[in-house]
């Protein structure tokens, strides 16, 4: 980047700062519930903001579109159909996480079974964040930004000590936004970075559309839909290895009602809402803009792969380049704070969720049973530079097994998530479900899925995903059965911290956003653009 650029990176990253700062000091950040969920006052459009930020990190953009280069639009399944668990976020799981006054997702299982299932489903959360979540997303980041912008070139150093720099950087201002402003800051600079990446991201295949089209946008889209048509595809066969399309309806959908509804990184954000109505529009803007993203996340692959050719000896770098040859030169400054934006909400939203479930689910209860509130929210803070402090270390050293070491995170995901999502929903419906019928649903599911490891490891993860989600119900279901609760369980009543009335427009909104994903997937189809 050039001087101008990088004055214009400060001056957008400074002013986004000052601008959620300012509209955070009405929050209380002494308190927990300031602290960690904002004082319970975010507004739908903020509650959206803060969601979409920290779930998108540069691993997605780069990622996807990596995948996408070599294997289409199915890629895109990631993306729109977590539309469906977004409704089910804003009609089911959060309507009845408010009504029970529960702070964490783990909160909810101590209530439902008991301490030590909510302790191993807290402690499971707080290691998936700090060896994979946090370090990953410092990592691949400044990986990317770096590749995009050459910082190792223009500060004469290693790649890797421009990495570690920019991985710094990041880490220390993330830690600043939450030890000044908590969560309420976060979310307040996430819906600002939302909206640009939104604008930002559908520039560059706009972009490249016009460059591949010699000046002209529709000549740009013929050009695709001629040379590349299987790419536009996002019915994927059911041997493939991206997304099969039979999983669609059950590994992807599980896995995604696991991320969307009972992930307390997720979650949490729509707890922070000043009511269920604001949280429920939260969740559903959220629905819209995961259908939409992928024309950002997943699209510029396919137009990379007919602009830059198949030659790309690692798909990943599809991404930068593509920028790197359609993005003006004035554009660089602008779309590197949205870049930078993007790697710090994500590293903020899961540092805020990580300190939330140890310091409400052990230091309160465990450590100083006694702590006031200011106590809570001064452990928090605490807590917080420590975890950062490690994940900031750990992000340089995942550049000597990236691919392993996120490998093996994402196989460890699958070992609590769908049972975690068995007891979430059985904890809903089922009154006769135990705490040891949970212990024992876990102790299944940890042994059925590591057999599955060593026989049947040539299968699509999201096919085991799916029959163990079932199986998990199923054992957890019949235990109960066998073996009840002596009286039915019921939660108490009147524990809800916030006005439960609905949003009136929840349900025809739903409608249309579920419309919407069935009509992207007939677009990118043989039926469709794919013809």
């Amino acid at each position: 980047m050039d001087m101008f650029s990088i004055l214009i990176f400060i001056v957008i990253v400074g002013t986004i700062g000052i601008f959620a700062f300012k509209k955070s000091r009405a929050v209380d950040n002494n308190s927990a519930d300031g602290y960690f969920l904002g004082g319970r006052s975010l507004t739908g459009v903020t509650i959206a903001g803060a969601i979409i930020m920290t779930n998108l990190s540069t691993e997605q953009i780069v990622g996807q579109n990596g995948q996408s280069y070599v294997g289409g639009m199915e890629v895109m399944a990631w993306e729109v159909t977590s539309a469906i668990a977004c409704v089910l976020l804003a009609l089911v799981f959060l309507p009845k996480y408010l009504k029970y006054g529960v702070s964490t997702v783990s909160d909810f299982i101590e209530i439902r079974y008991d301490t030590a299932t909510k302790r191993v489903v807290s402690a499971l959360f707080i290691f998936t964040y700090m060896t994979s979540f946090l370090p990953v997303v410092l990592y691949s980041g400044s990986l990317v930004f770096n590749k995009i912008f050459r910082v190792d070139q223009a500060l004469g150093v290693d790649k890797l000590v421009a990495v570690g720099l920019i991985a710094a950087v990041i880490g220390v201002i993330g830690l600043l936004y939450l030890l000044i402003g908590g969560l309420s800051l976060s979310a307040f600079s996430d819906t600002i970075y939302g909206v640009a990446l939104l604008v930002i991201g559908l520039s560059i295949p706009v972009f490249g559309l016009i460059v591949l089209g010699d000046g002209h946008f529709l000549n740009g889209m013929k050009t695709v839909k001629d040379q590349t048509p299987h790419l536009l595809n996002a019915i994927g066969p059911v041997d493939s290895t991206i997304v099969p399309w039979p999983t669609l309806f059950m590994g992807m959908l599980f896995n995604n009602l696991f991320f969307w509804c009972t992930n307390q990184m997720i979650v949490q954000k729509t707890l922070a809402g000043k009511s269920l109505k604001e949280g429920q529009k939260g969740a559903l803007y959220v629905a819209f803009f995961k259908i939409f993203g992928a024309l950002f996340l997943v699209f510029p692959g396919i137009i990379g792969f007919n602009l830059l050719g198949d030659g790309l000896v690692n798909a990943d770098d599809v991404y930068p380049s593509l920028v790197t040859a359609v993005l003006p030169q004035w554009g660089y400054g602008i779309f590197a704070a949205v870049i930078f934006g993007a790697i710090l909400s994500s590293f903020v939203g899961a540092l805020n969720a990580t300190a939330t479930l140890f310091t409400l689910d052990f230091y309160k209860p465990m450590i100083k049973k006694d702590a006031t509130d200011q106590q809570v929210a001064r452990a928090g803070k605490f807590v917080t530079i420590i975890v950062g402090l490690i994940s900031v270390t750990i992000a340089p050293f995942i550049s000597f097994a990236p691919a392993g070491l996120y490998a093996v995170v994402q196989e460890f995901n699958g070992i609590y998530s769908m049972p975690l999502l068995a007891l979430v929903v059985l904890g809903f419906y089922s009154k006769y479900v135990t705490a040891f019928a949970a212990k024992v649903t876990f102790a299944f599911h940890i042994i059925i899925y590591g057999l599955s490891k060593i026989f049947l490891d040539d299968v699509h993860y999201l096919y085991v995903l799916g029959y163990l989600f079932l199986a998990d119900v199923f054992v957890m279901w019949f235990i109960g059965k066998m073996k009840p609760l002596h009286k039915p369980f019921a939660f108490e009543e009147d524990t809800n911290k916030v006005d439960l009335t609905p949003w009136k427009h929840r349900k025809w909104v739903s409608v249309v956003v579920i419309i919407t994903m069935v009509g992207t997937y007939l677009f990118f189809s043989p039926w469709g653009i794919a013809s």
